[in-house]
């Protein structure tokens, strides 16, 4: 609060005390009174509304700023009703009354959308498991009838199974501590299955992998960590180079942390987009070049790594190299 805002609204008040002040003055200078004591009376009139506006501005101010500073430390701005002091004064009270009211609607808007939110992450869910079943049982006949029309159909369910991780792992990427344990898992196992999970991606697009050090013990979760993998190993099938494609997975360790790098030698990735590539919805220039691309795997990469306390760096150039690096607390 600045004391000429303050001064500013209550102008009429001061200016009613003025001409009370003079209308005194007058009115003593008519009974005869000498013009000293008429000073006097108004000086004294000046002083008490001076030290009157002084001390409700003193105290106004350190009122305002302390609700200020309450509702800064807030994380929920909107519960400053829940932990500020009722006011004494009945103007302030109001003011209160309607915080309270606005409060209490907010809650109740909240509630309602984190009640509808829940409910759609249940139905997406349970949809994501009903599908995973036709989606098997389509493999199955496949892998029981080998002909090149199967084979085409079994590529397409791998795309296909991949957006329903995407849709299972995004759903429950909100509330992550929920669905994880934290413990001591090996890497070199972690790296295998998601191989596995994806190897016939991989042979039918001709990528090579080569993998290096990965005797590794690291503190994640098993499953949220593969799932990282699939992302990052489909990226690097789905912008690969035309010729002699390939993907190196490589593990080292550094003092308290291990660092595992995935590094594929395709298209590769622009300077430009590169800051970028976490964000949600962010596709790039590749995207746009032809690759169909949502924008979705890699920003939930960032987000469940950031969830599990785990941190991921790309660093890439274009037609060379892309490169992601994850990095673990060792075991």
């Amino acid at each position: 609060m600045k004391w000429s805002s303050f001064l500013k609204d209550r102008m009429m008040v001061i200016i009613l005390q003025v001409f009370c002040v003079l209308a005194l003055c007058g009115y003593l200078a008519l009974l005869g009174n000498s013009a000293g004591e008429v000073l006097l009376v108004a000086l004294l009139w000046v002083l008490v509304l001076a030290g009157y506006l002084c001390k409700t501005f003193w105290d106004r101010k350190r009122y305002f700023d302390r609700l200020l500073s309450t509702a800064r430390s807030l994380e929920q701005k909107y519960l400053i009703t829940e932990v500020m002091e009722k006011p004494v004064h009945a103007e302030d009270q109001q003011y209160y009354q309607l915080l309270k009211l606005a409060n209490k609607s907010m809650m109740e808007t909240i509630t309602s959308i984190r009640h509808e939110r829940r409910e759609y992450k249940e139905y997406v869910e349970q949809w994501v498991h009903e599908i995973k079943t036709p989606i098997a049982a389509i493999q199955l006949t496949c892998e029981n009838n080998k002909t090149d029309v199967t084979r085409r159909i079994l590529s397409e369910l791998e795309k296909t199974d991949n957006y329903v991780e995407q849709a299972l792992f995004y759903a429950r990427s909100e509330n992550v501590e929920n669905d994880y344990l934290i413990k001591r898992i090996s890497l070199k196992d972690v790296v295998h299955g998601s191989i596995v999970h994806n190897k016939r991606l991989m042979i039918q697009n001709g990528v090579s992998l080569r993998l290096e050090d990965l005797d590794f013990h690291v503190l994640a979760d098993s499953k949220w960590v593969e799932f990282i993998l699939n992302q990052l190993l489909v990226n690097a099938v789905k912008y690969r180079r035309e010729q002699g494609p390939a993907v190196t997975i490589t593990a080292n360790r550094e003092q308290d942390r291990v660092n595992l790098t995935v590094e594929d030698n395709g298209i590769g990735i622009r300077e430009s987009d590169l800051p970028r590539v976490f964000e949600k919805g962010f596709t790039g220039q590749n995207g746009r070049n032809g690759e169909r691309s949502t924008g979705i795997g890699l920003y939930l990469c960032k987000r469940l790594c950031d969830k599990l306390g785990l941190q991921i760096e790309a660093v890439s150039q274009p037609a060379v190299f892309t490169r992601f690096v994850i990095t673990f607390p060792a075991a």
